[in-house]
C-alpha cells in the first residue's frame, strides 16, 4: 500500500543541521512527493542532494518556493523577516511558511500584520540541535521525541496553525503552543542563558588546563562550539529576556559564592539540592 502523502512539494530555506534532518526527516517517513534545497553555496546544496535531504536544489528563492505547498525558513534570524516576505511573494496562494529561528518576539511581531505575499506565516521553533553545523551532520530523527513550539496569535489563521502543529508532529515532534513573548522568555532560561554560562566558562579556563578536561568541563562548555555569529544574533534580538535571566542566574551564583566563602556547608548543600531537583525533573 502506498504512502499518503502530506505535502506535494516542501522547499526548506537553507539546508543545514536543521534544514537537512527536516528534509531526511520527511524523505524517510514518506511525507513529500518533493523537497527542494534552496541556499548561496552550490557545494553545501549539493552535498544535500548526494544525503538525500533534498530531492532538488536551486540558488534561486523564486525558483525554489513556486510549485511549495509549505516553505521552511532554516536560516540565521536576522534574515528570517526579509525572507519570509521574499518567499510570500513568489509561493503560490495559500502555501503555508514557517521558521525555525530561536527568538520570535521580533519575527512574528514583524509578520503579524501580514506577508506581503500569498503565502501564510506561523513561526516555529525546534527545540532540537547541536553545536555542530552544516547538513553533514543532519539525521532524519533528530526530532523525535522533542519539543517543537509554533507561537501563533490569538487572531492567527487556525487551519495554517493547526496544519504547521502536524507538520512538526509527523516529524516526531511533541507540539506546544506558546505566545511568542512566552516563547523568548522560556528559551532565554532553557537555551539562551546555557549558551552564555557554557561560553563564558569555555572563556575563562585557562589554556593551559584544557588539555586534560573531563566529562564535567566538556559537557558543560559543550554547546560553546557553535557558531558564534548565529549566537551573537539570537542573543542580541532576545536582549530583553536574556538579561533578565542573567540578573536571576547572577543572584544564584553570588549565594553559592558566599556560602563557598562563609563556609556555610549547609547553604551550599542546600544550592546543589536545588539544581539535582530541577536536572532530575527533566529526567534522562
Amino acid at each position: 500500500m502506498s504512502i499518503m502523502k502530506s505535502w506535494d512539494t516542501v522547499a526548506i530555506l537553507g539546508v543545514g543541521l536543521i534544514g537537512g534532518s527536516i528534509g531526511l526527516g520527511l524523505r524517510q517517513r514518506g511525507l513529500a512527493e518533493r523537497v527542494v534545497g534552496i541556499g548561496r553555496n552550490p557545494q553545501r546544496l549539493e552535498t544535500a542532494l548526494r544525503l538525500g535531504a533534498v530531492t532538488s536544489t536551486t540558488s534561486h528563492i523564486e525558483e525554489g518556493v513556486s510549485r511549495a505547498d509549505l516553505v521552511v525558513i532554516c536560516t540565521p534570524v536576522e534574515r528570517i523577516v526579509d525572507q519570509v516576505r521574499q518567499v510570500a511573494a513568489a509561493c503560490p496562494a495559500g502555501a503555508l511558511i514557517t521558521d525555525a529561528g530561536s527568538t520570535k518576539v521580533a519575527i512574528c511581531r514583524a509578520l503579524r500584520s501580514g506577508t506581503g505575499g500569498a503565502g501564510v506565516f506561523v513561526g516555529s521553533h525546534p527545540m532540537a540541535g547541536s553545536e555542530k553545523s552544516g547538513v553533514r551532520h543532519a539525521r532524519a530523527g533528530l526530532f523525535e521525541n522533542r519539543v517543537a513550539i509554533i507561537t501563533p496569535w490569538d487572531d492567527s489563521d487556525g487551519e495554517a496553525v493547526e496544519r504547521i502543529a502536524d507538520f512538526w508532529a509527523s516529524l516526531g515532534c511533541r507540539v506546544m503552543r506558546m505566545r511568542p513573548e512566552e516563547h523568548d522568555a522560556t528559551v532565554a532560561w532553557i537555551s539562551h542563558v546555557p549558551h552564555v554560562v557554557a561560553a563564558a566558562l569555555a572563556a575563562a579556563t585557562p589554556a593551559e588546563h584544557v588539555p586534560v578536561a573531563a566529562g564535567g568541563w566538556r559537557d558543560t562548555t559543550r554547546v560553546a562550539g557553535a557558531n558564534p555569529e548565529l549566537w551573537q544574533q539570537i542573543l542580541t534580538q532576545n536582549q530583553h529576556h536574556v538579561l533578565k535571566s542573567l540578573d536571576k542566574f547572577e543572584k544564584v551564583l553570588a549565594a553559592f559564592r558566599e556560602a563557598l566563602d562563609a563556609g556555610d556547608s549547609s547553604k551550599l548543600e542546600q544550592l546543589l539540592q536545588a539544581g539535582k531537583q530541577n536536572r532530575d525533573a527533566l529526567g534522562g
